[in-house]
């Protein structure tokens, strides 16, 4: 029995309010379940200085957590004078996994930065934020199509993000903080739309796992995304 009482199959509930801010250009609140993540998009218009004259356009990302989304205070980093190795880690998957989506020629010379702000933790922060990040990027570049400031659409498919691990011996869909806590394997798949791979984030936290767990991992994973692009759709 899963501590939430979830099905082995289930995903916690997924909330996307879009406009979620007044002045960035693509914005949402993502929940799913109990973490809540802040999901906005700034676009500049020029590149950063590496692809300057290139033609192509970058999306990027930065995260952070809010000090009480957890259950004790963390010092704000800002205030420790430099980001964390996780932060940065998080970040720059968010970055990647957003930039597979993306046609870097039709978006132009620009950049967008996606931040993504944790206000509340319970597992899944950095799936949470890729997933909503996918919102507050399609949003942003539906404002340079309708300005006609982009002569295509560079946004080649969704990206999402779910959490899968072996738990009490058994594969199960998205980690909350109970599970994740105590999962002898546990993993991250950022995949497209379509189904096609991005990334995957694999480790045995408390006991080695086989090829055909990871199978099943891979197939909770499959289902779990086919739900949430569902839900990017309905929120854009």
């Amino acid at each position: 029995m899963r501590p939430s009482g979830r099905q082995i199959s289930e995903l916690r509930r997924i909330s996307i309010e879009t406009g979620a801010t007044k002045h960035a250009e693509g914005s949402c609140l993502i929940k799913v379940g109990d973490t809540h993540v802040l999901c906005t998009a700034t676009i500049e218009d020029r590149p950063p200085p590496f692809l300057k004259n290139t033609g192509l356009g970058w999306v990027t990302a930065e995260y952070g957590m809010l000090p009480r989304a957890t259950t004790t205070r963390n010092r704000r980093e800002a205030a420790a004078g430099k980001q964390s190795g996780r932060t940065q880690e998080i970040q720059r998957l968010i970055g990647r996994a957003l930039r597979a989506g993306v046609d870097r020629s039709a978006l132009g010379e620009r950049q967008i930065t996606i931040d993504c702000d944790v206000l509340q933790a319970d597992g899944g922060t950095r799936c949470a934020a890729i997933t909503g990040g996918w919102v507050a990027l399609r949003l942003a570049v539906n404002r340079l199509m309708k300005a006609g400031l982009v002569t295509s659409d560079p946004i080649l498919d969704h990206v999402a993000a779910v959490s899968c691990g072996i738990y009490g011996g058994q594969a199960v869909l998205d980690l909350d903080y109970a599970e994740d806590s105590e999962a002898g394997t546990d993993g991250n798949f950022v995949l497209t739309g379509a189904g096609r791979l991005i990334e995957v984030q694999m480790s045995a936290e408390g006991a080695t796992f086989s090829r055909g767990e990871m199978g099943q991992l891979l197939d909770l994973a499959e289902q779990g995304i086919s739900s949430l692009v569902e839900a990017q759709r309905a929120a854009v």
